[in-house]
């Protein structure tokens, strides 16, 4: 896979996500301030990658030496988007790493620790994969939702992580990826790294993914999540949620992969996760295009809540959670 974020000790150069697959180009962020740019702007996206970034954004910060420098870009992280936990996840790792540290220290100290958490979301990456991949049953066929692969991650990503080891053992035999309107990273993202990889994928429309599940052969939905509320609710990017009600209607699992950093457990329920809603630009034009009527009205909310009761499994790093999901999250965050 391509380089998509590379640390470089006084700078965070990130793959611009925006211009895949069409061209690569890269974002150099210097400071804090714009790390938190390029995660608002979607220059990078996915929920983990997201806290990795946050996490060196602090430690680029760090390089002022002071603690009101860490404190401002705090602030300032977890204000970029909403909804994915992982980023103050991660800005409250950052600080806790900063506890006791000298002045003088703070840059070496908060550096080796975004380092150590951008290579813990790496092994949680490659062990989420293989637990997921063992839910799955030889040649199965799946479908995928929005982009939760290694562009979203620090690694081989998330339910794409457990879609390539599956496939590696030979219990993949077909992929198919929602598009995910409105910001497509499904054709955009997740296409082409499934084949990049050389693993069999056919792109859907979102609103194909029932009929596909009425007339062919579908062992599972696989997603990823921006947060998971502690009663097992899912959230993830829209369109979610429906893709959850046809699986259920078709008899199809439905499985939830996110490290547990995912989990919020000051979430009683996935009604208090606050939906981030994006520019309507997004979806009345496509790079600029517009395919809708000049002044259209439109809504463009970023991620919907699927409820536990649709949720067939939550695969974490730690293990595998199950219905119901209450006493297996409390015993994932133990």
């Amino acid at each position: 896979m391509i380089k998509h974020i590379i640390w470089k000790k006084k700078s965070l150069r990130v793959l611009d996500q925006r211009f895949l697959p069409r061209r690569t180009a890269y974002v150099d962020c210097r400071t804090a301030e714009a790390v938190a740019r390029a995660i608002k702007d979607m220059v990078l996206r996915g929920a983990p990658l997201i806290g990795c970034s946050a996490a060196y954004g602090m430690a680029l910060a760090a390089r002022q030496g002071s603690r009101a420098a860490l404190a401002k870009a705090a602030r300032l992280l977890v204000q970029s988007r909403p909804t994915a936990v992982n980023l103050a996840h991660a800005v409250d790792a950052m600080l806790r790493a900063s506890e006791g540290v000298p002045p003088g220290r703070l840059a070496v100290a908060l550096a080796r620790a975004a380092e150590a958490y951008f290579r813990a979301d790496l092994s949680a990456n490659r062990q989420m994969g293989r637990l997921g991949a063992r839910l799955l049953r030889k040649g199965s066929r799946v479908i995928t939702h929005c982009n939760a692969g290694a562009l979203a991650t620090s690694g081989i990503g998330t339910a794409l992580g457990v879609i390539r080891e599956a496939f590696r053992q030979g219990r993949i035999a077909h992929v198919y990826a929602d598009e995910t309107r409105p910001y497509l990273q499904g054709s955009r993202l997740t296409l082409w790294e499934l084949m990049e990889e050389g693993i069999p994928c056919t792109l859907i429309t979102d609103n194909m993914a029932a009929h596909l599940m009425k007339v062919s052969r579908i062992d599972a939905v696989i997603v990823g999540s921006d947060r998971i509320a502690a009663n097992g609710d899912v959230c993830n990017k829209i369109g979610t949620y429906g893709l959850a009600i046809s699986a259920r209607h078709h008899g199809v699992p439905f499985y939830a992969v996110a490290p547990v950093s995912t989990i919020d457990p000051d979430m009683a329920d996935g009604s208090r996760i606050p939906i981030e809603e994006r520019s309507v630009r997004e979806v009345v034009e496509i790079a600029g295009i517009p395919i809708a009527p000049k002044g259209a009205a439109a809504r463009h909310f970023a991620f919907d809540v699927t409820p536990a009761s649709l949720v067939t499994a939550i695969v974490t790093e730690r293990g595998v959670a199950k219905p119901p999901f209450k006493p297996g999250i409390r015993k994932l965050l133990a």
